[in-house]
């Protein structure tokens, strides 16, 4: 049975996350064997497929991203539900927009993630 997860909680808690630029904090969101696939993973780490597998693949990349990006602030614009899902809608880096969806395993962390940015 999963936990019912609060969507604009859990989105404000996370974007927080995220402009503090705090790796640990950021993480403590995903689960150990997250699957994150986004188009910057193929930008910043020159990987094709686009996917990581797990929680150490993920610091790696975040703290990359945190590198290259060091004014990161993202800012929430709209949060939908799903059923063990949210999809959050953002202002990202370069003033890009986002949209991420994310499953939530049974103790609400993601266990999956499928980005996406505007061109």
């Amino acid at each position: 049975m999963y936990p019912h997860v609060n969507g604009e909680e859990f989105a404000k808690n996370w974007i927080e996350a995220w402009n503090s630029h705090k790796i640990e904090l950021i993480l403590s969101h995903y689960a150990q064997d997250v699957e994150f696939t986004s188009p910057f993973v193929v930008r910043l780490l020159n990987q094709p497929n686009g996917t990581l597998h797990g929680l150490e693949e993920l610091r790696s990349y975040f703290l990359k991203g945190l590198e290259a990006y060091p004014d990161l602030r993202f800012e929430l614009i709209e949060v939908l539900e799903g059923v063990n899902s949210v999809t959050l809608y953002y202002h990202s880096v370069k003033n890009l927009m986002a949209s991420e969806v994310m499953v939530l395993n049974e103790k609400g962390k993601i266990s999956k993630v499928l980005a996406h940015y505007n061109a």
